[in-house]
Formats: C-alpha cells, sequence, structure tokens
C-alpha cells in the first residue's frame, strides 16, 4: 500500500529556520555596499534620456523585480525540501502518488505570473514604436560602410563622418524627432544606449521610430550590428541642445555648403535637393 508522509512539526520549524536565514543572507548579500545611486548601474542600464526610454527603463525594472520573486520562491522551496527531506538513514525514501492539486498548481501559477509581464510588453512596444502624425523634426539617418550621414530633413542640410572623424548629431530638447534609417550597402544598427533603444537599417527598407529627447547632454553612439571591417570604429556623437543652439548648428552647415540630402557617405560632387545622385566610397 503507497502512503503519503507529510514532514512533521519539528521538520517544518526548522524548515523555517534555515529559508529565513538563507533569505536574510541573501539579502544582506545583495545589499551590501550598494546605494538606490548604485540599483542602475547593478542592472547594467543607463539613465535614459528620452520620453520613450523612460518606458523602456519602467518595463526593464518591472521585468527584475518579476524575476527576483520567482527566483526567492523558487529557491525557498528548494531550501525547505533539502532541509525538511534530507537523507537520515541508507532505507530507500517512502514512494508516495503524484498530487493533481500540486500539479494542477505549478501549471496555472506560471501563467498568472506571465500574463501580467507579455500585457506590460505589448502595452510598451505599441507605445515606444508609436509615430505620431507631425513630428516637430525629422532626421534622415544613412548607415554605410563604415560611418553615418545625417540627413536634418526640414533643414534641408546634412552631416557626414567617417572612421577617421567621428560624425556628431544635433536633436533639441523636449522636441519630438522621428528617425528614417536607411543603408545602402549591408545591415547596420542604430544604437544610442541612453535612448535605450535600437533599430536596424536594413538595404531596401526603411525603418522609422520616434524620440522626445529630454535631457540635454552630450552621449555616444554605435552600430550595434557587425558590418565588416571598420564596424568598431563607426562610432558617432548625439548632442542634446536647446533650440536656440540647434537652429545655429544648422546655419554653420549651411555656411559650409552642406546643403542638400545624401543618399550614402562619401561625397564626389556634394548633395542634391534628392537622394540618390551621390556616390559611396568614389564608385558611381
Amino acid at each position: 500500500m503507497i502512503r503519503t508522509i507529510g514532514p512533521s512539526a519539528r521538520q517544518r520549524a526548522g524548515a523555517r529556520r534555515w529559508t529565513l536565514l538563507a533569505g536574510a543572507g541573501l539579502v544582506a548579500l545583495a545589499l551590501s555596499g550598494c546605494t538606490t545611486d548604485d540599483l542602475p548601474a547593478m542592472l547594467n542600464i543607463p539613465d535614459p534620456a528620452t520620453k520613450q526610454a523612460s518606458w523602456i527603463y519602467s518595463l526593464w525594472q518591472g521585468s527584475w523585480v518579476a524575476a527576483w520573486t520567482v527566483g526567492v520562491i523558487v529557491w525557498a522551496l528548494i531550501l525547505w525540501a533539502v532541509v525538511v527531506y534530507r537523507k537520515r538513514s541508507d532505507d530507500p525514501p517512502v514512494q508516495v502518488r503524484y498530487n493533481l492539486p500540486i500539479e494542477i498548481l505549478y501549471t496555472v501559477v506560471p501563467i498568472f505570473v506571465l500574463i501580467p509581464l507579455f500585457w506590460f510588453v505589448i502595452r510598451d512596444e505599441s507605445r515606444i514604436t508609436d509615430l505620431s502624425a507631425n513630428p516637430q523634426n525629422t532626421v534622415n539617418v544613412v548607415g554605410f560602410r563604415w560611418n553615418w550621414t545625417f540627413n536634418y530633413i526640414g533643414e534641408n542640410v546634412y552631416d557626414v563622418g567617417s572612421p577617421a572623424a567621428v560624425p556628431t548629431l544635433y536633436l533639441p530638447v523636449d522636441e519630438s524627432v522621428r528617425f528614417t534609417l536607411t543603408s545602402p550597402d549591408v545591415i547596420h544598427s542604430f544604437w544610442v544606449p541612453s535612448f535605450l533603444f535600437k533599430m536596424d537599417m536594413i538595404p531596401g527598407k526603411t525603418n522609422q521610430f520616434e524620440i522626445t529627447p529630454t535631457k540635454l547632454g552630450t552621449f555616444s553612439g554605435h552600430c550595434a550590428e557587425l558590418c565588416g571591417v571598420d564596424h568598431s570604429r563607426m562610432l558617432f556623437v548625439v548632442k542634446v541642445v536647446t533650440r536656440a543652439d540647434y537652429d545655429q548648428h544648422m546655419k554653420d552647415l549651411t555656411a559650409k555648403g552642406q546643403v542638400g540630402l545624401l543618399a550614402s557617405g562619401q561625397v564626389t560632387d556634394g548633395a542634391t535637393g534628392k537622394q540618390g545622385r551621390t556616390t559611396i566610397g568614389g564608385t558611381p
């Protein structure tokens, strides 16, 4: 006859004691030497610099809270089972039947954990990738082997870099900016870590996203897709400035003769009013 044997009161008390000690040790280890200012660095995420990045930041934090909650519960159950059902003799363990209610619980609980997580992900993804009808600024970013062209559409000027000259992308603070991403050669990826967002640039396809910078300052940018020999030098700088400084930079580009739009990177005959009449690497 198969019997179900549960732990005694003494065993349960011992298990609770060990669980509390283990939990206290984990908390002490996690919090020792840390302050609230250290939390973003511990989670390996920069401070958000755009309105949309704050949504991503909140989603990231919520995902960690959910993951740690599930992890602590699982670790507690493991420690409890280790203490209560530890080996006490060389006799074979008592064979017990499966427990149908427990099996159902183990199936249902993960579903109720994942459903809210999926809901928040879908909600935030829709907000982050949403495009407004009338963005205040539009920048066409062209990723080419191996650097960047920034076409300021409304101002009809451009800036372009090379592996030897890192270009700077200017953005006005607290104004919406739509990015249209294109590539004339291979797949690149436009990534500003402080924006907490990146998007691929695929030949023959135009990708778009929109952000609103909320912090003045200088931020680094990179290509996040391995694209060839000079991929590691495919860098750029983002400067979020006031509207007055932004307008002045547009005037400076005009004064340099960088008028028009570039479909590529290297310029031979200068830019034109429409894309497609420039060359890449000197080859028509």
